[in-house]
């Protein structure tokens, strides 16, 4: 293209002004900054509004610049200092290569810039080569026609050497020379199977066309997507490798439960010995479809570092203003607003990837979970950072701080031995000076609905609400009186605290200790934030909700605990549960705030002491109306309707409870019930319900599908610990495993049927399931030590298959968890066959 070869005559006449590189990479594959010649250890986000989703976010109607000022606070809050996007070229270039400046990239600028200012450092991957919108990308059928079409080559040459040299309005300086920007990925993702043949080709052209511009930065290739290529891609002139890691797979559809920390265990990288000389990066990390997750963050970034890598960027931050209906990356749900606690553990995270030693090991899981002054629990989902200076904790935790007198920063959600609260979302306190502190209170947050289901706008996933709550501090150095006083805009609160109980509505404080004078004020900075600062999801109206999911089964004779979430824009005056019985007085039972928006009452055991169905409903009182729910009906109290002896129900819909005898057996599985929520290997599994012989219900089949797995197993997990944490009483009693169903393609199938515990530890056993449907059973004094499988699959796929624990406590069915059930190959089977699979039903102990 003749205008290309211009450009580069003209870019070539400006190198020789080109401005030194802030980092450079080492003869041992370490990046440095230039004037320190200290290694880099950055840890960041991926956040991308000016392109990502950008259609589907545009009818929310919000200032694009006000998001990004108050998501780059939040960003700079969680201690985070590094950033990480793929731009879209769709959105900014002609077919042609050439740019074009317009709102997104404008926005980008600003973005860039905004981080800059909170001493963020950035790492560009230039195209993101979707073909959706416009541009060349779109020109040449997005990333496979780009990568594959060598006439698509010259025109990303023409791209990349404008897109480096482009100055930024906002800070008068082109990427290139930008001493913030540690360097640049080629290509977001690529793929070169389509023709394997031009990978270094491609590389080094890219490499030419970035250099011919006068750019000195270290440039990176993905290693993760084209891992099959990675000869080519080691040819290519390169300074670094880029990785991904989803531990836990990508869009799962639901939220996956258990203990996902072998997951995390460790980061394997097959050709590490071939890597000298290279830098290494992960560009996107997350713990995708896990809600609770906040402990998963600490424990990626200490794998990550025992890995080698110098940089993370967590995929992806959610704007505020969008992350409601988590309408982005659906898989991924990442906003201090809204996932409070997901987001301490990135604040602990960040802490774990700068103190963690480059190539340092702490062993394997479990012994990894206290790591330097980290510790990590997956029954609490809590992380911690504990040392005389800080003290961090993603949840509620009882762990003392060891000098509380020398305390500088805490930050957590719920309660801990310094700080006792009643709310639900995030809080910070930072020391400014001797007995002057800062607070900061984030409204509460609440989940409606499951966030990694399908996002709609019209969706609200998740809701924050203002109220006032209480504050009870424990600092030595703060004293136990003090006065309280209102920093952020529109905050007039000033009171004096006796015994270091108040309370306090979301917003940005000044804590001042009894006899100290201070001339802190709202708009001196500190660090990388002003006092003044804050930032929240607008206040709106709260629609009356309760959170509940009722057990699925009793034991008959013992008292039964009930907890819901009772959402309401003010307290409550009443929130009672009423047990209504066919043909006999209904019972009242007054539930107890216990905090937050948390109430709990205990059903005596003579009320379930004999085995049958009952029915239940919550009902919330607000001025001079009860709400009813599981139905949500606004009116009198349901027993002051009219109601006949014989009438079945009272309300549109109740809460069932299944109160059941200590011999009954436990269904841990049902096809019809729990279908939705099976964790399988890999997104594109698809397995199909259809009737039962048995009516009115349900099998699920599962068949090997298409290319045979490498580890000869076709693996799903069934999380089972909502249908055992009743019946703990009657385990003792049971003696049998067993599954109803039959095998496909009329073929015997092998199984191997093995419990999970919540340690990790496995324990299973082999069977051969028949083209007959019926009940096949194992002994549970069959169940041995086997290896776990770790699901979902990881990407990259060369990640860890298999994981077991170097010493199993042994099977403690009061601690299982998870069903494996894995199709293996059978007796006279050298290898797992496309002919190989199994329709399961329900599984039960016995």
């Amino acid at each position: 293209m003749r205008l290309y070869g211009f450009f580069l005559l003209w870019l070539s006449v400006c190198a020789g002004t080109a401005v030194p590189a802030s980092t450079y990479v080492d003869h041992q594959g370490v990046m440095r900054w230039t004037e320190t010649q200290e290694e880099v250890c950055v840890f960041g986000v991926n956040y991308a509004p000016p392109f990502a989703y950008w259609e589907m976010r545009q009818p929310i109607g919000y200032d694009q610049h006000r998001a990004i000022d108050e998501d780059v606070y939040h960003i700079a809050r969680l201690g985070i200092d590094g950033y990480r996007v793929h731009v879209w070229p769709s959105y900014i270039s002609d077919e042609e290569g050439k740019l074009i400046y317009n709102e997104h990239f404008e926005l980008f600028d600003y973005l860039l810039f905004r981080l800059k200012e909170r001493g963020i450092k950035l790492f560009i991957t230039p195209m993101y080569l979707s073909g959706t919108h416009g541009g060349f990308p779109k020109k040449f059928g997005g990333k496979i026609g780009c990568l594959s079409n060598p006439e698509a080559f010259p025109v990303q040459e023409n791209y990349l050497a404008r897109f480096v040299a482009h100055v930024n309005p906002y800070t008068g300086v082109a990427y290139q020379d930008d001493p913030d920007i540690l360097g640049f990925e080629i290509v977001n993702e690529p793929a070169h199977w389509k023709r394997p043949d031009l990978t270094e080709e491609y590389i080094d052209r890219m490499v030419e066309a970035i250099r011919s511009a006068g750019c000195e930065k270290p440039l990176f290739y993905n290693m993760t997507t084209s891992a099959a290529q990675i000869d080519e891609i080691l040819k290519g002139k390169i300074n670094g490798g880029t990785f991904q890691w989803y531990p836990t797979g990508l869009t799962s559809n639901h939220d996956l439960k258990g203990n996902l920390l072998p997951n995390v265990d460790r980061y394997v990288i097959p050709f590490a010995d071939r890597l000298e000389g290279l830098a290494k990066f992960v560009y996107e990390f997350s713990p995708a479809d896990v809600g609770a997750s906040s402990h998963l963050y600490p424990a990626m970034a200490r794998s990550f570092r025992e890995a080698g890598f110098q940089f993370a960027a967590q995929f992806a931050y959610d704007p505020m203003h969008a992350a409601y209906c988590n309408v982005a990356y659906r898989t991924h749900f990442l906003n201090l607003a809204y996932t409070p606690k997901k987001a301490i553990g990135m604040l602990i995270a960040s802490e774990a990837f700068h103190a963690v030693p480059r190539n340092r090991s702490y062993g394997r899981y479990p012994q990894n979970n206290r790591f330097e002054a980290f510790r990590l629990s997956y029954p609490d989902d809590l992380a911690e950072l504990v040392t005389d200076k800080k003290f961090l904790y993603s949840n509620d935790t009882e762990t003392e701080p060891p000098k509380p007198e020398l305390l500088e920063k805490v930050a957590g959600t719920g309660c801990s031995p310094v700080v006792e609260y009643d709310g639900t979302g995030a809080y910070f306190f930072d020391k400014l000076s001797d007995g002057v502190w800062r607070m900061e209170i984030m409204p509460d947050a609440v989940w409606l609905e499951d966030p990694f289901f399908v996002p709609y706008i019209q969706r609200e996933v998740a809701v924050t609400v203002w109220n006032e709550r209480t504050v009870k501090l424990s600092l030595p150095d703060l004293g136990g009186r003090f006065s309280v006083c209102g920093l952020n805009e529109g905050n007039t609160m000033l009171k004096t605290v006796e015994n270091g109980t108040f309370s306090v509505e979301p917003g940005s404080y000044l804590l001042v200790g009894n006899g100290v004078t201070t001339d802190w004020d709202a708009d001196d900075r500190w660090q990388n934030i002003r006092l003044g600062e804050f930032h929240a999801p607008q206040q709106r109206q709260v629609q009356s909700t309760v959170l509940h999911t009722p057990p699925v089964t009793t034991e008959a004779g013992t008292a039964l605990p009930i907890s819901a979430r009772v959402i309401t824009a003010k307290p409550p005056e009443a929130v009672e549960l009423l047990m209504y019985e066919v043909g006999r007085s209904a019972h009242r039972f007054p539930m107890q705030k216990i905090r937050g928006f948390e109430y709990e009452v205990k059903l005596p055991a003579d009320l379930l002491k004999n085995p049958g169905v009952l029915r239940y409903y919550i009902c919330v009182k607000e001025g001079e109306n009860w709400q009813t729910f599981p139905s949500g009906t606004v009116g009198g109290f349901p027993m002051e309707r009219r109601i006949y002896q014989g009438d079945r129900r009272i309300d549109k819909a109740s809460y069932t409870l299944r109160v059941v005898g200590k011999d009954s057996p436990v269904c841990l599985f049902d096809a019809e019930r729990d279908w939705h929520e099976m964790t399988k290997a890999h997104r594109q599994h698809r397995f199909d319900l259809y009737p039962a012989p048995v009516p009115g219900k349900s099998l699920i089949k599962l068949n090997v599908q298409g290319k045979k797995s490498e580890e000869q197993d076709l693996s799903v997990r069934m999380y089972c610990r909502p249908h055992l944490r009743n019946r703990l009483k009657s385990l003792g009693f049971q003696e049998t495993l067993a599954l109803y169903g039959r095998a496909l393609n009329d073929r015997p199938c092998t199984v191997q049927l093995a419990l999970l515990m919540e340690d990790g530890s496995c324990y299973g056993a082999t069977m051969t399931v028949f083209p007959e449907c019926g009940t096949y059973r194992l002994p549970l004094s069959d169940l041995k030590p086997v290896k776990t499988v770790l699901l979902p699959r990881a990407y990259p796929s060369f990640q860890r298959y298999w994981f077991e624990l170097e010493k199993s406590p042994g099977l403690d069915l009061a601690k299982v968890e998870s069903i494996q059930l894995s199709i293996r190959p059978g007796p006279e089977e050298k290898a797992l066959s496309s002919g190989s699979g199994v329709a399961v039903g329900w599984i039960t102990v016995e």
